[in-house]
């Protein structure tokens, strides 16, 4: 069973490509359970995600394409929301949607977006482990808020290879712990393959962690093109797999299925 649970539409902006073209490629590579997530809409850098407006037409379409291709593919609908501490940027509408699942994703410490280029010198103005503690702090945060289904790049806070000088997994065991406690599952995903740390999220060690808490796991490329699809999916199948993992996990109006893989 082939499953790739996080992938984006041009909604977002900065995605290229239609949607069933997505759908086809995702045939093609004999993908069997495929899920569109685009960037959740948020009162926050509106440039870099769907807009409110936008929600209807965006569901439609997912649900035309389930129904097309009902026969060759299980497509899936989500939404990957941005989780910020100041929940006053979240949209109700989302977070209380009636979808298959939602990615809960960490992209901003307080507003400062650390995954975008535009921004990086800020890792220069502060102590690095103190970024990467307030980092899984905030995963931590939002495993407890109980709204996401599914941990986007978990370790995402390393795309710039900025690494802590503390130990890894004792920065990150107590977010490991929560999201295990909050029935969530982690997505191994392919994009970090594409971006300067050349390494999938989560990290082999992070993953090794997250087997000895018996936290489920999922796969995702992350797709922001065609192209993207699928990126690496053997590369990552087969890391998980070395670890111990046998089977991975979709979901159905936020019901976990579990498929072996």
């Amino acid at each position: 069973m082939r499953v790739d649970l996080h992938n984006h539409t041009t909604r977002c902006n900065h995605a290229t490509g239609s949607m069933e073209d997505y759908v086809e490629k995702a045939i093609d590579l004999k993908i069997d359970i495929y899920g569109f997530t685009d960037h959740a809409p948020m009162d926050f850098e509106p440039e870099y995600r769907m807009n409110i407006n936008d929600i209807e037409q965006y569901e439609n379409e997912v649900l035309f394409l389930k129904e097309k291709y009902k026969h060759k593919i299980n497509i899936l609908l989500g939404y990957e929301v941005d989780f910020m501490k100041n929940q006053k940027y979240m949209e109700d509408k989302i977070l209380n949607s009636n979808v298959d699942y939602l990615i809960g994703s960490v992209h901003f410490l307080d507003t400062w977006g650390f995954d975008n280029p535009a921004f990086l010198k800020e890792y220069e103005n502060q102590n690095i482990d103190d970024i990467w503690i307030k980092y899984f702090n905030t995963i931590e945060d939002m495993a407890k808020s109980n709204y996401f289904n599914i941990v986007g790049h978990l370790d995402l806070i390393k795309v710039f290879k900025y690494m802590p000088n503390k130990d890894i997994k004792s920065i990150a065991y107590k977010a490991m712990k929560q999201i295990k406690k909050s029935n969530m599952t982690l997505e191994i995903n392919s994009a970090g393959l594409r971006k300067p740390i050349k390494e999938q999220y989560p990290s082999k060690e992070l993953l090794e962690l997250a087997y000895e808490l018996d936290i489920d796991i999922t796969f995702s490329s992350d797709a922001h093109s065609v192209e993207q699809i699928g990126y690496k999916y053997d590369k990552v199948c087969t890391m998980a797999k070395d670890i111990g993992y046998t089977r991975c996990v979709s979901y159905e109006k936020k019901e976990k299925l579990y498929h072996k893989f």
